[in-house]
């Protein structure tokens, strides 16, 4: 998924141009926000269905699982159609400077067609990793990147349909992944829906609600972080510091997508565990997610403070065939961006504690420490701080508050972790 979301990044800023970088980071804070609907629905769903199926409840795992489809097709479709009637404000509130506004809404309003197979997709993923199947959840990520791969050369190298094209081809994606999680739910899945399933009720949708909102509260400070950052980047800074952004955040995305994957793993058998009253299986399941998510992040950050410039080069191209503007952007972009990625990456090491705490909170089902623990980097460490040093630092500013955020949130979260496993996880 990480790769599907990076791919149409590379090729914009290689075929089309920097400034379709811009373009593109300023319409991801929507459809990241609409998609988060299916992935906190999917998260705090299938907690509930995981701690189900391991009390051996199937007949509330069914319900369960019906309500999170009537939920997800409910929220996204609702939020999908305000943000196309609403297309043009809510660009320019994004972030969008005239310079790329065009481009932005070519892509914006071809994807947004797209988005609510989208938040199906990310719902249905974890439903499927819940049910015990990971490999069928991979499948169903991998098939869309491989796509997308595909219909964007065809589609804006070949046919030469720029951003239109760039848009097409993360359409089409949606769509097979979409296709593939319907046939695995018709054909493959253990969870067999009847119609009244997908009948919302009061206390399923309670107890989904609850623990979705979790997620969808931290999705939601995410997207509201990134328009903040476009709109800081473009008062401090330029569009090009905009598509440093956007390539940052696609680095950052793709390169911790395995510590996301450990984490992901995680919350599932934490649940299912929790539920069976395996406490002592629970404490292996954190202990094996912070090691090995650990040496994973360690890796990660050698990787970036060593290759950052190459890793940045990928987004960008040199090629005469460009125009002398954007020539001239591109070698710009490619002169900023690698020391800005090392200071957004400079704490990664100690990052997985805040990502497996946070998890272990949400996966037993307690809502308000796994809310307040999931906003502890973003909404209450990043955001301020964002607020107040490019005051004095400029876009320096921006980038050196990742990684003090990374830390603070790192320390509060480690402490509750380890006060909760002390009190929570006492017997076996």
């Amino acid at each position: 998924m990480s790769l599907n979301m990076i791919v149409d990044t590379i090729f914009v800023g290689r075929w089309i141009g920097p400034l379709a970088i811009s373009a593109i980071t300023v319409v991801l804070p929507v459809t990241f926000f609409i998609a988060a609907i299916g992935l906190a629905v999917g998260i705090g769903g299938s907690s509930v269905l995981s701690r189900a199926l391991g009390a051996g409840n199937d007949k509330k795992a069914l319900q369960v699982f019906g309500n999170q489809v009537t939920l997800t097709l409910l929220a996204s479709g609702l939020l999908a159609s305000v943000g196309l009637i609403f297309q043009d404000t809510l660009i320019e509130f994004f972030g969008a400077a005239e310079s790329f506004k065009e481009l932005a809404l070519t892509y914006y309003r071809i994807v947004m067609y797209g988005i609510v197979m989208l938040a199906m997709c990310m719902m249905g993923n974890n439903v499927i990793r819940a049910e015990g199947k990971p490999k069928f959840a991979m499948y169903a990520m991998m098939l869309p990147a491989i796509g997308n791969i595909a219909m964007d050369y065809l589609l804006i190298n070949v046919l030469d349909y720029g951003m239109e094209g760039a848009a097409w081809a993360t359409f089409i994606s949606y769509a097979i992944c979409f296709a593939f999680i319907l046939w695995f739910f018709l054909f493959k899945s253990e969870l067999r829906l009847k119609a009244e399933s997908f009948k919302l009720k009061k206390k399923i949708v309670s107890e989904i609600s609850g623990l979705s909102f979790v997620t969808l509260a931290r999705q939601g400070v995410i997207a509201v972080l990134t328009i903040l950052l476009n709109n800081v980047l473009i008062n401090v800074g330029d569009a090009i510091d905009v598509a440093s952004y956007g390539i940052i955040s696609r680095v950052l995305m793709f390169a911790l997508f395995p510590v996301i994957g450990v984490n992901q793993g995680f919350m599932p058998i934490a649940g299912y565990n929790f539920g069976a009253d395996k406490f002592q299986r629970v404490r292996e399941a954190i202990n094996t997610s912070i090691i090995y998510s650990g040496i994973l992040a360690l890796g990660i950050f050698i990787l970036i403070m060593i290759f950052a410039e190459p890793f940045v080069s990928i987004f960008i191209s040199d090629k005469a065939g460009q125009d002398a503007g954007s020539l001239a952007d591109s070698a710009e972009l490619l002169k900023r961006t690698p020391n800005a990625l090392r200071w957004v990456f400079a704490a990664t090491p100690v990052i997985v504690i805040q990502l497996i705490g946070g998890s272990y909170f949400q996966a037993i089902g307690k809502v308000i420490p796994a809310l307040l623990l999931s906003l502890t980097k973003q909404g209450f460490f990043l955001i301020p701080l964002i607020l107040i040093l490019p005051n004095y630092y400029g876009v320096f500013g921006v980038w050196i508050s990742f990684p003090i955020a990374d830390v603070l949130s790192t320390i509060v979260t480690g402490y509750y972790l380890n006060r909760a496993v002390k009190k929570d996880l006492i017997s076996s």
